[in-house]
Order: structure tokens, then sequence, then C-alpha cells
């Protein structure tokens, strides 16, 4: 095998999708660039010697081993990104993987069980509005009539953006062949927030100078949508007394969100975070009034109930301003399989430190399906995510990939 370094690896990646201006990326599914990922991936698994395999929703699988006849251990990530996003959201995880089998390979280990490396598709869900779309498709979390129907800002449907990128729509579907191959999933990700940061460096205990810590469990987590009604008109002509602008509603419901996600009525605070991130202005002219807004609404939090509360809240403020709300998508609190935990913490040293997130992953979504899932974070310096500042350090990026050797050496073993 040609060597390969975490440098060389990380060198292919840091042009695809970077945006000159402002130093982020933007690769979204079937996509030129996500095309231009996908046989980078095809092509380095391909030179360790494992077999890819694609699902039906379009996940890559590279397999070290045969997973029909053993179901194995997968490790892996995603490598798309939100828009103007970071270098090491989802890719550190794919990079780590390679990584991680090479060392294995290269050691002369010869697993008791198949190991796989896997690209899931659409993770972010920043193209068509649902996160983790790969993972959810195979494991019946979102279905194939829904997900084809999904339009892009654009208004191209994944049926069509798969058909552009040479795909078969009715192709698309839940898998339970593929989820059949694993017998559980570990994803590296860097950490997105300050946890392991705030630690200290050498922290007593931790064979990883706490740059490394295992997943415990992600928060409950939904998107959802509000579509705010107006009524079109001359920016120029029309009195304000006149006007039902539906963008200053979406103000409003702005303000509403936030509110909503801070207190309860009777004081107390919820542990909850709700975000706006996205509006879709119709007409959306400088010298028109707006007619419709559509707002998508982020909301997630440590307590299910909390959250849960939020999101009712938030719906009738919708309700009060006339417009519609629909939830895009929901995952409930999602712990992470205890004995595969307990049993990766031991493999790792019982200094390594243990965290829960609010940050959904496909581990997530394989998790809440059945299958035994754990994660490990790499500490990020920044604590920042989803943003071109997002970061971590080579030393500890390495230290993950060791982690990742060593729990890989005993699930397989």
């Amino acid at each position: 095998m040609t060597e390969r370094t975490f440098e060389g690896l990380w060198a292919d990646l840091a042009p695809v999708g970077r945006d000159k201006h402002s130093g982020g990326y933007r690769r979204f599914a079937w996509s030129r660039e996500d095309s231009t990922l996908r046989e980078w991936f095809d092509g380095e698994c391909e030179a360790l010697g494992l077999d890819v395999v694609e699902d039906r929703a379009g996940n890559q699988w590279a397999w070290w081993g045969e997973p029909d006849r053993t179901p194995g251990i997968a490790t892996g990530s995603h490598l798309d990104s939100v828009p103007d996003g970071g270098a090491f959201d989802g890719p550190l995880g794919v990079v780590s993987s390679l990584l991680a089998v090479r060392r294995l390979k290269e050691s002369g280990f010869a697993p008791a069980r198949p190991i796989g490396v896997v690209n899931f598709v659409d993770e972010e869900g920043a193209r068509f509005g649902v996160a983790c779309a790969g993972s959810r498709l195979i494991t019946g979390a979102l279905t194939a009539e829904r997900a084809l129907g999904l339009r892009d800002t654009d208004g191209v449907t994944m049926a069509q953006a798969w058909e552009r990128a040479g795909r078969e729509p009715s192709d698309l579907g839940r898998d339970d062949a593929a989820l059949t191959r694993l017998a559980c999933f570990v994803e590296v990700h860097v950490e997105q927030g300050r946890a392991l940061v705030d630690l200290p460096r050498d922290a007593a205990g931790d064979p990883f100078g706490a740059a490394v810590a295992v997943g415990t469990d992600i928060w409950p987590h939904g998107r959802f949508r509000a579509d705010l009604p107006g009524r079109a008109d001359h920016a120029g002509t029309t009195a304000l007394g006149d006007r039902d602008d539906a963008l200053v509603k979406a103000a409003r419901f702005i303000e509403l969100v936030r509110a909503a996600a801070t207190s309860r009525d009777d004081g107390a605070a919820r542990r909850v975070v709700a975000t706006v991130g996205k509006l879709d202005v119709t007409p959306g002219g400088i010298n028109a009034i707006a007619s419709h807004v559509t707002a998508w609404v982020d909301a997630r939090g440590v307590c299910e109930d909390d959250v849960r509360a939020a999101i009712d809240e938030i719906a009738g403020r919708a309700a009060e301003l006339g417009g519609e709300w629909r939830e895009e998508s929901w995952t409930p609190t999602t712990p992470f399989d205890a004995d595969l935990v307990a049993r990766v913490h031991r493999t790792l040293g019982e200094g390594v430190p243990m965290l829960g997130t609010g940050a959904g992953h496909d581990a997530g979504i394989l998790a809440n399906h059945g299958i035994p899932s754990v994660m490990l974070f790499v500490r990020n310096p920044t604590g920042t995510s989803h943003s071109p500042e997002e970061f971590a350090q080579t030393d500890d990026c390495l230290r993950g990939v060791d982690a990742l050797v060593r729990v890989l050496e005993d699930l397989a073993s």
C-alpha cells in the first residue's frame, strides 16, 4: 500500500467545495463537489483493498472482510457540509477511519469480524432540509416518497438531483440488507462545543490528555418550518398601515422563537436552544413587500419535555401570525448503547472524559434503529462549529486515530 498520512489525506480534501471569499465549505448532496468527494472515497478505499458497495440511499460502504457472512464493525462519518461550514465536521471521521484501517492492516491485525468504513450521504441536510437523510432513508425513518419530493432552494427535487447524478430514483429507499451487515457503529467526530477545550490540557488519568472523549448520548432535536402569509405590494406606494408584510411577521416570529426557548410561562428557564437559521422570502425583491416567508426552525435541548413544550409554543405563535407549521424531522433523546459505551471507555482508559452532545449525527439515527453505536469526540480548540473557524490540531486528530485503532482492534478481535 502506498503510504498515506493524515496531512496527505487532508490536503486532498482541502480545496473541494471551499468558498474563496468565506473560507468555508459548500459540499451539498448530489452536487459536483459531492461527486468529487465520492470518487475520492472510492479511490482511497480501493487503494486499501476494501470492497466498496453502495446502499439504497447512496451511502458508500467499504468493507475489509465479508459482512454478509458475519456482521461487522463499521466506522466513518460524512463528507458533506452546511453552507460555509468548517473543514472538520464529518471529514475528520472519514479520514480517521481510513487511517485506522490502514494502521491495523499494516500491523498485521487479522480481524475476527469484518471492519467497514462508511461515507454517509447528505448528513447535514443542507440542500434538501432533512438532516442525516442517508441514514434516515436506510432505516426507514425517512420514506423514499417523502425524500424524493424534497426540494432545494432552486426548486430541484431530490428525485431530479438523483437523475442528474446518473441515478435511478426508484432505487432509493429503506435498506434492511445494509443494516444486517452492522454489528455496531463507531463514529469519530470533531467536538462541536467547548467541553474538552475547557478541561485541563493534561487531565489527570486521561491517557489522551483530554484530546478525546467518549460520547454517551445525543440530545433530542428537530427541524420545523413555518409558512407565514402576507400580500405582495409596492414598497414605494403602499402606506405602512395598509401593508400585510410577511417579512415583518417573520421578524416577530424569530423573536418569539428565541423567547420560547428561554423561559416557560412560570418563569423557569428551559434548557433549550431554538434557532431560525434560514428564511425563504417571496417574491424577494428589494422594492416589493413580501407575500410569503418560509422560516426554518431548529430546536434541541437536554430535556425532551422542555424541547417539545418550546416547539408547541412556537407552533402556537406561528398560528397566531396566520401561518402554517410543519415538522420536517424529529429525533428523540438518543442514548448510545450502554454496554458498548462502557466497553469503549474501558478500552481507552477510565480517565477519558464522557460527553453528551446537542449535535445530531448518523450514529444517533442508527442507535435509534437498534444498531449499537458510540461516538468519539476530538477536541476543538475554538469551540466553534458549522463555521470556517472550526478546527482541530493535527496532534489531537492523530490521538483520535490512536483511540479508534484501539477500539476497532478490541471490537473486531
